[in-house]
């Protein structure tokens, strides 16, 4: 099974943040995750609030977990509420159904793993942790 290295995650971490800050946003929280849900990196930027992590965490521990984007849990979550009432406690509330949580791909293709970004708008988030995946050299499903 491929999966994301720790060399990866770090840049991924650190060009997202770049990009946050280069594009004025607030102070992101960002974790990658493998394939299996695991932390392989966070960081914290100076100024981001405490909770950040769990925030980030359960963003990208849904994308994994299901296979799905933040994004398209979001939408879900909309259509069918119960569905991902029942995901969360499946998972032990550990989900955050919203843009942020983005699935990384190598470059055949196959899911190695998440990222999880908050601190700022969703889609802000979005675009810090895009901007990470493209510099690692992957691809993500936002």
């Amino acid at each position: 099974m491929a999966e994301i290295s720790t060399s990866k995650a770090r840049t991924i971490i650190r060009k997202a943040m770049a990009k946050g800050e280069q594009m004025g946003f607030k102070p992101l929280s960002v974790v990658v995750l493998d394939a299996g849900g695991h932390v392989k990196a966070f960081e914290r930027a100076d100024g981001a609030s405490s909770g950040r992590f769990g925030i980030a965490q359960g963003k990208a521990y849904g994308a994994v977990m299901l296979g799905m984007p933040g994004s398209a849990q979001m939408a879900r979550a909309e259509q069918q509420a119960y569905f991902m009432a029942a995901v969360n406690g499946v998972y032990g509330g550990q989900v955050v159904p919203v843009p942020g949580g983005i699935l990384v791909r190598d470059k055949r293709g196959n899911l190695i793993g998440a990222v999880g970004v908050t601190g700022d708008t969703s889609d802000n988030d979005v675009i810090a942790g895009m901007a990470g995946i493209n510099a690692a050299g992957l691809t993500g499903d936002a």
